[in-house]
């Protein structure tokens, strides 16, 4: 079952660090077989009071490849040029 990566990213503190975890993350989203649905489009709101800034959603067949990726040597030697770099929010949920 295919699963669903969705960040919310809130606020930006170092541009050039997260400009460089933004060009280094897409050849790995895809090495583990995930694709981009959506990566900074415009966002409309239809209902309620969230207005984010910038939207990433990715693409997984499986909870098991969406783990291997989040959790493999190569993601983790990146991940904190996010962490470092901006404020997120990020889930995963299940397709039907």
């Amino acid at each position: 079952m295919a699963v669903y990566m969705i960040v919310e990213v809130t606020e930006v503190s170092d541009k050039q660090k997260y400009a460089a975890y933004v060009q280094q993350v897409p050849p790995l989203v895809e090495k583990f077989g995930g694709r981009y649905l959506a990566r900074g489009g415009e966002v409309t709101t239809l209902s309620g009071h969230w207005h984010p800034g910038r939207l990433v959603i990715i693409e997984f067949d499986t909870m098991d490849r969406f783990n291997a990726w989040w959790n493999s040597p190569e993601y983790r030697a990146i991940a904190p040029l996010r962490e470092t770099s901006a404020r997120t929010n990020a889930i995963v949920v299940q397709g039907v």
